[in-house]
């Protein structure tokens, strides 16, 4: 009996501890972790350094932190569950695959949604982006500010766009998500999902006209050298958050949670300038290689033709009616 007594205390002390190992540390011991899955010299981790630097400054040392960059600490869909868990503290995510945990996000992956990079700001920044901060609290993340991505053109080997007339019949190199393929489609081009990396050598061959995405993309993958036509399209423009799991965030004290708040906005600031000098150089370097680069001042065509695809989004999610609207009917 006694033996059995000295198993169960032992079996419970051995429990009580893996489950200490696996809870968050303490509001006391204040000694953040954060995800990034960019490389160390990246506009999204010059702006994670810079708001864990300002933490700990104004509060004294009290609060201190590591960002662990490229991904070293797991993907993306781990490190969200990690940070609602509280087993992470902080971290820069996508709000595309956020959808996954957090189905309201999936509203900024919708094409045109935003009319422009500095509307996308406004928005993200007003009521829109309280209505998803709010939708992420739920679900265990505290939303401290929305960082700049970059804006998604077309880029092709044919001709400028101009219009959604002009991509029909082109085939294009798209991820693989249903939204950007409908995107497509919708316009009457011919839509084809691939790995990023065989996109260079497709375009070459002539297996695709082209495809889309950021200025620094374009710029850094050397697809610019096979398409020569760059598109200002930005018909997607798909903000990253900075966001803290709830856990944390309420284990600190008021004065505290003020100087995170503070900081994050302080981020954010910072992460924009430095992703619009990022684009601009990236958009030197490509107009240097000889790409004719061109702007549409009025989307409005384009996001007309994008009705089948909120249509078809809509009716598989009708809760999301209102946030759509709201996001979509803004100035």
């Amino acid at each position: 009996m006694k033996f059995t007594n000295l198993i169960n205390r032992g079996a419970f002390a051995f429990a009580a501890a893996a489950t200490l190992a696996m809870m968050p540390l303490s509001a006391e011991a204040k000694d953040w972790r954060g995800w990034n899955i960019h490389v160390v010299d990246y506009p999204v981790s010059h702006g994670m350094e810079a708001f864990m630097a300002e933490v700990e400054e104004k509060t004294g040392g009290e609060i201190k932190g590591k960002v662990f960059h490229a991904g070293v600490l797991g993907s993306q869909p781990d490190a969200i569950e990690q940070l609602r868990l509280g087993i992470m503290d902080f971290g820069v995510f996508s709000l595309g695959p956020m959808g996954q945990a957090v189905p309201a996000t999936n509203v900024v992956s919708l094409p045109f949604v935003f009319k422009s990079v500095p509307q996308m700001y406004k928005l993200m920044d007003g009521a829109p982006g309280e209505a998803l901060g709010k939708a992420l609290e739920e679900k265990g993340i505290v939303a401290l500010g929305y960082y700049d991505a970059g804006a998604r053109s077309f880029y092709n080997s044919i001709k400028p766009i101009n219009t959604p007339a002009d991509v029909d019949g082109m085939k294009v190199r798209v991820m693989n998500n249903d939204l950007f393929v409908g995107m497509i489609e919708s316009m009457g081009g011919n839509a084809t999902p691939m790995a990023f990396a065989e996109v260079y050598q497709s375009i070459k061959t002539g297996v695709v006209d082209g495809a889309e995405n950021n200025p620094p993309s374009y710029e850094s993958t050397s697809h610019f050298e096979v398409a020569k036509y760059y598109s200002l399209t930005q018909h997607l423009i798909i903000p990253e958050c900075l966001c803290m799991s709830k856990k944390t965030f309420d284990a600190l004290t008021p004065e505290q949670q003020e100087i995170v708040r503070v900081a994050g906005k302080n981020s954010t600031d910072l992460q924009r300038k430095l992703w619009q000098e990022r684009e601009s150089a990236s958009m030197e370097i490509v107009k240097g290689g000889g790409v004719e680069v061109n702007e549409i001042a009025d989307k409005a065509a384009f996001q007309a033709a994008m009705s089948p695809v909120y249509e078809k989004y809509l009716a598989a999610n009708p809760d999301m009616t209102e946030l759509v609207n709201l996001f979509r009917n803004a100035d």
